[in-house]
Parts: C-alpha cells; structure tokens; sequence
C-alpha cells in the first residue's frame, strides 16, 4: 500500500499550499506602496555606485547580508535591515584589508574599531564615514544586545525620549543604514567603473 501525500497531513500544519499561497498573497499586499516607495528609493540610492556596479569584498557573508539588507528594508523589516547593513560594512572593510593590504598584519578576528582606525589612516573612508559608521554601531547594539529601559540607547526609551513611535525611529534608522551601506558601497576603493 502506497501512502500519497494528500493521505498524510503534514504534522506541522493543517494549512493546504493553497492556504500558504493566500498568506503570502495578503503579506505581499500589505504596505504595498510603502514597498513601492522603499523600492524606488533603494534604486535611486543605487545610483550612486555607478553603471559598473560594486566589488563587495567580505565572500557570501557580505554579499548576502547586502541581498538580504535590500529585501528587507524593501518589505519594511527594518531590524533586519539596521543589523544586516552593519554585518555587511564589518565584512566589507575588513576583507578589503585583508585582501588589499597584505602587508599588514591583520588579526583573525578583528574589532570594527580597529577596522574602522585602519581604513581611516588608508583613506579608505572619509572622517564623515567613520562617525557615521560608529553612528550604525550604536543603533545596532541595542538591537543585538540587551539595555535596559534607563539607557539611552533602549529603543523604547528613545521612543519615550523623543516622543516617536518605535516603529518611526526604526524606519529612520534603517533608512540611515542602507544608506550608509551604498555610501560604503561607493566608495572609490569599491566602486567599479
């Protein structure tokens, strides 16, 4: 006796593909012009790299953090947004030193501070970049790490401080991130063409 798929109901969920089809369906309609808006933005940003495109240095963990990044700020998953942008930016400047500047001896398992204190002296990136940089840092930290609610930093304080909902900080934020990230991405030391 054969046993069809349609005979063994899936132990996880009752749900039919249909029912998926028609979740996934309502989730892609929801805030549909807000994608629209992120998408148009994203493009315009990426404009700045050029018709040649970027080297993005870091391997599949850095390109895929870029990939990613730019799906979720489009679908409005802007935590993921904020800590993708900083994974890649790690990835990036610090595979550029390794694979660029052979000479220096780079650590296994480097600080973003001292990458950042390394391609600052290489004039990889500018003064502006480096406060920025560190800027992303401090909005990714209390994303990937515990703060209480009296630091500074706790998203619902800030949301308490500065009278805004979570919500419209993390949209700010994420929007600062990616586009920082491009800014990275354009930099002369990454942008072909």
């Amino acid at each position: 006796m054969t046993v069809s798929r349609d005979d063994q109901p899936d132990l996880l969920s009752d749900l039919s593909d249909l029912d998926f089809v028609r979740h996934l369906l309502a989730d892609l309609h929801d805030d549909l012009p807000g994608k629209v808006g992120r998408f148009r933005m994203l493009t315009d940003l990426g404009g700045q790299m050029g018709r040649s495109g970027t080297m993005i240095f870091g391997g599949h963990a850095a390109y895929h953090a870029w990939v990613e990044a730019r799906s979720s700020f489009v679908h409005g998953n802007y935590v993921a947004t904020i800590l993708l942008c900083q994974g890649l930016v790690e990835h990036l400047l610090a595979a550029y030193l390794h694979a660029g500047l052979l000479v220096d001896d780079i650590p296994d398992r480097i600080q973003f501070a001292d990458t950042l204190r390394r391609c600052r002296e290489r004039e990889v990136v500018s003064d502006e970049d480096v406060t920025d940089l560190r800027r992303m840092m401090a909005l990714r930290n209390p994303l990937s790490h515990f703060r209480h609610v009296d630091d500074g930093s706790n998203l619902d304080r800030r949301s308490i401080d500065e009278s805004r909902s979570a919500d419209d900080l993390l949209r700010h934020d994420a929007i600062f991130s990616i586009g920082l990230a491009v800014r990275m991405l354009s930099r002369p030391a990454f942008r072909l063409g």
